[in-house]
């Protein structure tokens, strides 16, 4: 598939590269024969791999005996886990998801009070995230120009 313009100029792409956009499209959204947000699927990248850290963390929390009973380290890298695949549930539908998305970072930075360590990781993943987002906005911005722009001959 290739992504086309109104005066069928198209965007070459490889077997990989086609396979990784219709990915990101259906994740965020997208349907056939129409883009989906680009700032919705780096968004639910980003989440993805947050969610296997956000795992460790509670394995770590619950290991180190962080909390007393030491199976609420388990409880709170399940809940933080599980508001991230609500994020990912959400990003489809409407911008919760990125509102949740929002939420998980800030509870990710909060998990440093206890864990000095995750301070690293929530800074990279929460700049990550606020490039992402920043980044795939400026991306649909450009491709709504792109798509409204008459052909030029």
């Amino acid at each position: 598939m290739a992504i086309q313009r109104q005066d069928d100029d198209e965007l070459k792409l490889s077997p990989s590269e086609r396979i990784a956009f219709n990915s990101a499209t259906r994740i965020s959204g997208g349907r056939a024969g129409q883009g989906g947000s680009t700032q919705k699927a780096l968004a639910s990248i980003t989440l993805g791999f947050e969610l296997v850290i956000l795992f460790l963390v509670g394995l770590t929390l619950f290991g180190l005996n962080v909390f007393q009973p030491k199976e609420a380290g388990l409880i709170a890298g399940a809940v933080l886990c599980l508001l991230c695949v609500l994020a990912l549930a959400f990003m489809r539908r409407s911008n919760l998801g990125i509102v949740i998305g929002w939420i998980v970072q800030i509870l990710l930075f909060a998990c440093a009070i206890w864990l000095p360590g995750v301070l690293i990781v929530a800074l990279m993943f929460g700049g990550l995230w606020v490039f992402c987002l920043f980044k795939g906005a400026q991306i649909d911005r450009m491709k709504a120009q792109w798509a409204a722009e008459p052909p030029t001959e």
